[in-house]
């Protein structure tokens, strides 16, 4: 289930917006304190965020621009301010879209749906590749999870790579180990498990723990 963070104060839009998303069983949740939004942001960790611009405290270019500093989840602002400076504005700030009010609730849904599938449905051909929350970076190379960077040596993201493209399916050693030759130096069974060890060290410290489950004799998979 996809998860939308509403950042709106209005609250009939909010409740449009809600009872809209649950329509298409996506998961939503309003923030509720304005001076707290990132806190709210990493807690919840959404595939999706929705944001006026006119805001308590800090207006919503604010809170694009610092969710810009830690997280590529996809940002649609909606907003009454829609004239060319501030769709502009909100473009050159990250956003992936700008809709004006009054909005159609159908619109919205289907420009949330469509980007949503964009960004997480087409794995094999998209950039990024999600799993429990986590987002694998593919053009950069960089996981990224509950807001934070998780640092990746070029064999540990291979290994993440091949691990999430085959997601629900076991990956052969012998593949892993294939995938890690296009490197610079030699592989073999030692080295592909010190790859990993590191890699799953990794992947604990951040709260991402048994996401990478061994299956004896076989190899490894996430699921």
């Amino acid at each position: 289930m996809y998860r939308i963070l509403i950042v709106e104060d209005d609250q009939g839009i909010a409740d449009a917006i809600e009872a809209q998303a649950a329509a298409w069983a996506l998961e939503t949740r309003r923030v509720a304190d304005y001076q707290k939004v990132m806190e709210e942001f990493a807690a919840f960790d959404p595939h999706l965020v929705l944001l006026d611009v006119a805001l308590p405290f800090f207006n919503g270019y604010h809170w694009c621009a610092r969710i810009r500093q830690v997280s590529k989840v996809p940002i649609i602002f909606i907003s009454s301010a829609a004239d060319s400076m501030n769709i502009i504005m909100a473009m050159n700030m990250g956003a992936d879209d700008f809709i004006a009010k009054p909005f159609d609730g159908s619109v919205l849904t289907a420009k949330m749906l469509a980007l949503l599938r964009r960004t997480y449905d087409f794995a094999g051909s998209m950039p990024v590749l999600e799993h429990r929350g986590a987002l694998l970076h593919t053009g950069e190379g960089t996981l990224v999870y509950r807001g934070a960077e998780i640092p990746l040596t070029r064999n540990e993201y291979r290994i993440l790579l091949t691990l999430m493209e085959s997601k629900g399916t076991v990956v052969s050693r012998e593949k892993l180990m294939e995938k890690l030759w296009q490197t610079d130096s030699f592989v073999d069974e030692n080295t592909l498990s010190v790859n990993v060890g590191r890699l799953r060290k990794k992947l604990d410290a951040a709260g991402l723990r048994d996401f990478i489950e061994t299956r004896f004799g076989v190899g490894y998979i996430v699921r």
